[in-house]
């Protein structure tokens, strides 16, 4: 009779720990940079939200021959938007909005409640476009905060600044066209670019 060797493949416990220890590494660097991608994605997309709104409701504007205006209420340490029209031909204001006089066109809307961790504002360290320091308020829009576009495609100049964790963009309205354009301040090179 003959002796058959048999012979069982595997793993040894020294393989199967460095195996362990590599996909360990693996997942210790990807989930940071899978969350900054997230946080930079949702930040990005909040920034074009606002562009949108801003541009649709210029369009909005135009067709309706009337005023008509997008509000930033503040909210805690974010803002709600509100579009509203204007009804009796002096522009949307603050009092008339609350008097009914100017009608609210959409029901308020946080950039969270769409795109969580993206809020109003400036993170500590970053020049606002024109070089500014110091001011964190992410709706320059004027004192009322309300952002007004005309029949004629004018509008009420300003720049609205959002942020996530890291990534900071800014939508900046330019008053004789009511046009918005998207930038987002690149942190290597200390600076906003066009987007």
């Amino acid at each position: 009779m003959t002796a058959t060797r048999v012979r069982i493949s595997g793993f040894t416990l020294i393989e199967v720990l460095l195996t362990l220890a590599v996909a360990g590494t693996l997942a210790a660097i990807a989930v940071p940079l899978a969350g900054s991608t997230v946080d930079e994605i949702r930040t990005a997309a909040a920034a074009r939200h606002l562009a949108s709104r801003v541009a649709a409701a210029r369009i909005d504007a135009v067709r309706r021959a009337a005023t008509v205006a997008l509000k930033f209420e503040e909210d805690g340490a974010d803002y709600r938007v509100t579009s509203h029209l204007d009804l009796n031909g002096n522009g949307v204001r603050t009092a008339e909005i609350r008097q009914g006089v100017d009608a609210t066109l959409t029901a308020a809307e946080r950039l969270r409640d769409n795109y969580p961790g993206a809020v109003f504002g400036l993170l500590a360290g970053i020049p606002d476009l024109d070089g500014g320091q110091g001011n964190a308020d992410g709706v320059r829009v004027g004192s009322s905060n309300i952002l007004s576009l005309s029949p004629n495609g004018s509008s009420t100049s300003g720049t609205l600044y959002v942020h996530g964790r890291r990534s900071q963009y800014a939508i900046r309205v330019f008053g004789a066209t009511g046009r918005t354009r998207v930038f987002q301040y690149d942190t290597g090179a200390n600076r906003w670019t066009s987007r």
